[in-house]
């Protein structure tokens, strides 16, 4: 009975033995991979080869916590008479011989490969989130005009109300800021008489001299057709249509929110400048989730 236990001790131990082995080599592997992966998405942008490292990695962590479980934190089963409530001397010598055996003396540098491979891995897989970008912040609801911005056209030239037909319609920008896809806006002259604006906005304009943002609130395209007899501005991607003289309300297409509205007003020098940002966030109705105009 003694050489049965003897011999299957031995045997656990061996294959306890050869366990670690490849726990630790498993372990090694997946650090290194790893580490690999970092390397290459910082540097290089492989994407193969980056795939290739995640397998690794993520293969060597998986071998060795199945070797781990299987082979060193291996528990025998030993049959004894269920008469016998207390242990006997042999079993009492089998267990503590096995509490004194490699499986679990080196149990803390497993633990500390396991660590590792396990911290180096999610730092593999953190790191592209690096490529996200800072966080916008207010940043997608602010535009660069601000109060006393003076309005300019495409070419950098500051515009007086007297420079604007009463058909026509002109893109600006803010003074320094030319080209700024945000903050691009169209500017049109109607009969003063004929707005229809909210109460709070009536001081928004100049002379029947009205501005809209030029990016569609429904897909973020263009709008710049003016219908100049219907006075409505029309986006020619899907055909959102808003009416210029009740703030930029849409009256066709699959739009849902208003245009944007640049409060406007007359410098000290007589050029057109802006009282403020638009009236709310510019571009796709999206943004109405997180702030209401």
């Amino acid at each position: 009975m003694s050489d049965a236990i003897g011999q299957e001790q031995r045997y656990d131990n061996e294959r306890g033995a050869r366990g670690q082995r490849l726990v630790l080599v498993s372990f090694a592997i997946s650090m290194l991979a790893s580490a690999g992966l970092i390397v290459f998405y910082v540097f290089s942008g492989w994407t193969q080869v980056e795939g290739v490292l995640l397998g690794l990695a993520l293969g060597g962590l998986g071998i060795g916590m199945i070797a781990w479980s299987t082979d060193v934190l291996q528990i025998p089963d030993h049959v004894e008479d269920r008469a016998e409530l207390r242990s006997s001397e042999e079993a009492r010598a089998t267990a503590e011989s096995l509490l004194d055996s490699p499986g679990i003396t080196r149990r803390t540098m497993l633990l500390r490969l396991l660590g590792g491979a396990g911290g180096l891995l999610a730092a593999a897989l953190v790191v592209p989130a690096l490529s996200l970008g800072p966080h916008p912040g207010q940043s997608l609801f602010r535009t660069k005009w601000r109060r006393g911005s003076r309005v300019v056209d495409a070419d950098g030239n500051l515009l007086r109300p007297d420079y604007i037909g009463i058909k026509s319609i002109t893109t600006i920008f803010p003074e320094g800021h030319v080209g700024s896809g945000d903050s691009q806006a169209v500017l049109m002259r109607v009969d003063p008489e004929s707005l229809q604006l909210p109460p709070d906005r009536k001081n928004w304009t100049v002379e029947g001299i009205i501005a809209y943002s030029k990016v569609c609130t429904h897909a973020g395209c263009p709008v710049n057709l003016y219908r100049s007899q219907a006075r409505e501005l029309l986006c020619p991607c899907h055909q959102s249509t808003f009416n210029v003289l009740d703030g930029g309300q849409v009256v066709f297409g699959p739009a849902k929110r208003p245009l944007p509205q640049l409060p406007l007003m007359v410098d000290d020098e007589g050029y057109l400048a802006a009282r403020g940002d638009f009236s709310g966030p510019i571009g796709p109705s999206f943004w109405d989730i997180h702030k209401n105009d």
